[in-house]
């Protein structure tokens, strides 16, 4: 079983467009109503795998009624925490030439006890698990080192935990040494604080998050592939994609892929890729099944290409 813990999820709409003109109509050729929010993400591609998963997460008014409902829809075990906020609507734009335009709303702010509330529900929710995914940014009144207390409380009671967020949030945690953590290129970039310009940069910013605590690093570099480096070696992986449509939510199925195969190793890492390539190749945060994989597509070694440039370098 893997739990999943979004502290700030979202009722998200996507529409699929032509292009976006500012100013002026645009008309949709598609519309989609997801359950959003990166761990809720994890836990949709949990399921679509027949896995088992519970997504623990706090929920508020109308919006949060609809994601308690499209989730159970999904076959995913719901562990709500009611807050008095509303939970935020966040909104999609999908254009042809696979650009996409995101209007994130900032969601309700958590009070004292429901903070307290959703971490005991976590607590009393992860027995049994083998994975417990912490994933995406804190709502309002939520500390920075929130994430770190949720790391302590999960390694006292014997869980692995992996962890996906950014910023202050990502550092205060990794003293706490997550199992896994999971930043994409920008993330890695800014967590050690320089430009990142090729595979090799994002190499050694990996094990520069291992030297701060974390155990082990699997780093999406978009287009360019994704990395594991952890004790047992660096591992770098990549797949044919073909048509993007959309990478909402991609990474986030990459993560649900390394955790249903175990969270380590190379074998880990091709579930990753292969999960992260099909989810891009669906429309809106649909997540891909086991019919949507390619696995001959993908290719992971452990020769990494450390003087490939990335595609779009980042500071």
């Amino acid at each position: 079983m893997i739990v999943t813990v979004t502290p700030n999820p979202s009722l998200d709409r996507t529409y699929e467009v032509p292009s976006l003109d500012r100013g002026e109509v645009v008309r949709a050729t598609g519309e989609r109503v997801d359950p959003g929010g990166k761990g809720v993400n994890v836990s949709r591609a949990v399921a679509a795998a027949g896995r088992r998963t519970v997504a623990v997460l706090p929920l508020g008014g109308a919006p949060g009624a609809l994601v308690a409902e499209l989730l159970d829809a999904q076959g995913i075990e719901v562990a709500p925490v009611p807050v008095a906020g509303a939970t935020r609507s966040n909104i999609a734009l999908a254009e042809a030439d696979g650009v996409l335009t995101k209007i994130n709303a900032p969601g309700p702010e958590l009070s004292r006890p429901e903070q307290e509330s959703l971490l005991e529900t976590v607590r009393s929710r992860s027995r049994g698990a083998d994975w417990i995914a912490c994933c995406g940014s804190l709502p309002r009144g939520l500390a920075p080192s929130w994430y770190a207390d949720l790391v302590a409380r999960a390694h006292a009671a014997g869980v692995r935990i992996a962890l996906d967020t950014s910023g202050p949030a990502l550092l205060a945690a990794l003293r706490e040494g997550p199992d896994v953590v999971k930043p994409n290129a920008e993330e890695l970039a800014q967590a050690v604080g320089r430009p990142l310009a090729t595979v090799g940069d994002a190499v050694k910013a990996a094990e520069e998050l291992r030297g701060l605590g974390a155990r082990a690093v699997l780093a999406s570099l978009g287009a360019d592939g994704q990395l594991l480096v952890e004790d047992a070696g660096v591992w770098y992986g990549s797949a044919r994609v073909g048509t993007v449509r959309s990478n909402v939510g991609a990474g986030d199925s990459s993560l649900a892929g390394f955790l249903i195969a175990g969270g380590t190793g190379p074998r880990a890492l091709a579930s990753a890729v292969a999960h992260g390539a099909a989810a891009v190749r669906l429309p809106g945060s649909v997540m891909p099944g086991p019919q949507d994989l390619d696995p001959a597509a993908v290719t992971v070694t452990a020769e990494v290409p450390v003087d490939r440039a990335l595609t779009e370098p980042v500071s």
